[in-house]
């Protein structure tokens, strides 16, 4: 097939032969009719249109809500189950530890890695005694590195 012949029916632009070749059968049945040469157009796609319902605009600010990164620094173990309420309601916690003694430190980090634990987030330390809680619609990126003053 030459090139001339696929884009004249790329085009269709070999349809008017067609129709011009099927005219004289249409006359002998038809010869009351005088039918007038189809032109060869440029078909587009057809694309299945969706129709459009009224009041399916929505903000894209009501549909991300904002999120919020807590701060926290306990003073004492029974501040820890406040701490998880934030990462249950899917919040990053920055927790500090400086200021409560070490046992009681432990202990709450402990507790915080087994709700993180629990709701498939992540616990990095990115400090002295400063831990990062975050719950699974959040992503941490990077590191921090291990070399600290004590």
């Amino acid at each position: 097939m030459s090139i001339k012949r696929r884009f004249e029916k790329w085009f269709y632009l070999d349809e008017e032969e067609e129709f011009q070749q099927e005219q004289p059968v249409r006359q002998q049945q038809q010869p009351v009719q005088e039918q007038q040469p189809r032109r060869a157009v440029a078909r587009k796609p057809q694309v299945a249109e969706t129709p459009q319902q009224p009041g399916t605009v929505v903000s894209l600010q009501s549909i991300q809500k904002s999120s919020k990164v807590i701060l926290f620094e306990p003073r004492v173990y029974a501040e820890a189950q406040d701490i998880s309420e934030h990462l249950k309601n899917k919040r990053a916690v920055v927790v500090n530890l400086q200021r409560i003694e070490r046992d009681q430190g432990i202990r709450i980090v402990d507790f915080l890695s087994g709700t993180v634990y629990a709701l498939g987030g992540d616990i990095q330390r990115i400090g002295t005694d400063i831990f990062l809680c975050v719950p699974e619609n959040v992503e941490v990126a990077g590191t921090i590195s291990d070399f600290f003053e004590r």
